[in-house]
């Protein structure tokens, strides 16, 4: 069978394999490959998987232990989160058709796969509960922040709904609760350059050309917090996170900025006050127009709370 004959291994219980290109190189064996690349995980995990069987490469063999490497192939595998622990909060389907799903994320749910997060993701459980193994995330947020994610069902239009995004044809809104500072005119737009910071986790302002735009409002002030609606023009990573923080006014519950907590302190009754609260935008599939809105609720503000 020829690499264009074979189609990528499917899921298996909503969990799809992950894929690496074999380099040139001097290895014997394909699993002193992937025990060197992967070096975290373990000579004897990898012995052990391909044992099982979760090691497939682009012709449709599965690899053994004792299989010679061949550079320039593509190898698929399944991957394991052992003990991987629960996160006790639902997501929540807001909108189904034949091309999109619309969901509802909570805090501290990812949407993909990664690192020590496998099936407590979003796109995981949908696949597990739907039973539809092409779903794709349109776009993603942060597995701190919840409100509204799109996932895209067909292949054949995926290319159009991603198109939506690079093209910035989607009207993004969000909430957040943060200090509240009467020195600053609100609305106003905040530019700037943001790069990654020196530590794979963050990102910060640089001089240079601005590549980051948020437009900002307040929405309700009680005390000493508010209510910002925020609007990202861009899609900079930590985008909101690093503009309220740069302005003085970082989000409640952020443990990324100003100050990044330690790995493994992770506080279920102190999320992030950050919520994707709607997304609007023409369909291009049937040219409807498509609005969607989060209904969940960020930490209450009083009643009495004066609105600028």
């Amino acid at each position: 069978m020829s690499a264009s004959e074979f189609s990528k291994p499917p899921a298996r219980n909503g969990v799809g394999p992950s894929c690496i290109g074999l380099p040139a190189g001097n290895w014997s064996l394909t699993l002193d490959f992937l025990a060197e690349r992967f070096a975290a995980i373990g000579r004897e995990v990898w012995r052990q998987r391909m044992l099982d069987g979760d090691v497939v490469n682009e012709h449709g063999i599965t690899l053994t232990p004792d299989c010679a490497y061949q550079a320039h192939v593509r190898v698929y595998y399944y991957r394991a989160v052992p003990d991987e622990p629960r996160i006790p909060f639902d997501e929540v389907i807001l909108f189904q058709d034949e091309q999109l799903i619309v969901v509802d994320k909570p805090h501290f749910l990812p949407v993909m796969p990664s690192g020590g997060y496998l099936t407590e993701t979003v796109l995981v459980r949908l696949k597990q509960k739907l039973g539809i193994d092409t779903l794709v995330p349109v776009h993603r947020i942060d597995r701190d922040t919840a409100g509204l994610v799109m996932f895209s069902v067909q292949p054949e239009t995926r290319a159009a709904y991603h198109a939506l995004f690079s093209q910035r044809s989607v009207k993004k809104t969000y909430e957040a609760i943060a200090p509240w500072r009467a020195d600053l005119k609100f609305p106003l737009t905040r530019e700037s350059r943001i790069v990654e910071a020196g530590h794979f986790m963050l990102q910060h302002e640089v001089d240079g050309p601005p590549n980051a735009v948020t437009e900002m409002d307040v929405l309700e002030v009680h005390g000493a917090l508010a209510r910002y609606a925020l609007s990202p023009v861009t899609g900079k990573r930590h985008q909101l996170r690093v503009h309220m923080a740069a302005l003085g006014l970082p989000i409640l519950g952020d443990g990324l900025y100003p100050t990044l907590t330690p790995e493994g302190q992770i506080d279920y009754a102190q999320p992030l006050q950050l919520l994707a609260r709607s997304i609007e935008f023409v369909d291009p599939v049937n040219g409807q127009e498509r609005r969607f809105e989060s209904r969940r609720v960020l930490q209450a503000m009083a009643p009495e709370g004066c609105h600028p």
